[in-house]
């Protein structure tokens, strides 16, 4: 029995069949897993040297867990890496010149810490997302 907002596939592994359970609407997501896990379980199948299934999913889950840890460090170092630039650009700095220069100008009052906590996360995220390709949209 399916629990609701689930849906059972049948999918195919190494040529053996499987019932799973995926949320509805996370069917290609389930399909694109099944076909990496599949794959690299017929590379270790096919280079020769190990035959036992339960053996090959073992080494096939450790290549792809591997792999992922990879992926979540370039992430974590490219994370790191845009946190250094913008505490380095002239924004993190307070460096008023290019508003200013728009004809900006800045009140004298105060601004809690709160507001100032606000600023700076929208700072953060337009900065983030005009580094992906220069555009907001």
């Amino acid at each position: 029995m399916n629990k609701p907002g689930y849906k059972q596939m049948e999918v195919q592994i190494m040529g053996q069949s499987y019932l799973l359970s995926c949320p509805v609407g996370g069917e290609a997501l389930l399909l694109e897993a099944v076909e990496r896990v599949d794959s690299a379980m017929c590379r270790i199948r096919d280079a020769g040297k190990v035959k036992a299934r339960d053996r090959i999913a073992v080494l096939a889950s450790l290549n792809l867990a591997f792999e992922l840890s990879q992926l979540e460090r370039k992430q974590a170092e490219r994370e790191a890496e845009a946190q250094q630039q913008f505490q380095a650009s002239s924004f993190a700095q307070g460096d008023a010149s290019a508003f200013a220069e728009a004809g900006g100008t800045f009140d004298n009052d105060p601004i809690d810490a709160q507001t100032q906590q606000r600023v700076d996360d929208l700072m953060r995220r337009l900065d983030q997302t005009l580094d992906k390709d220069g555009r907001l949209i």
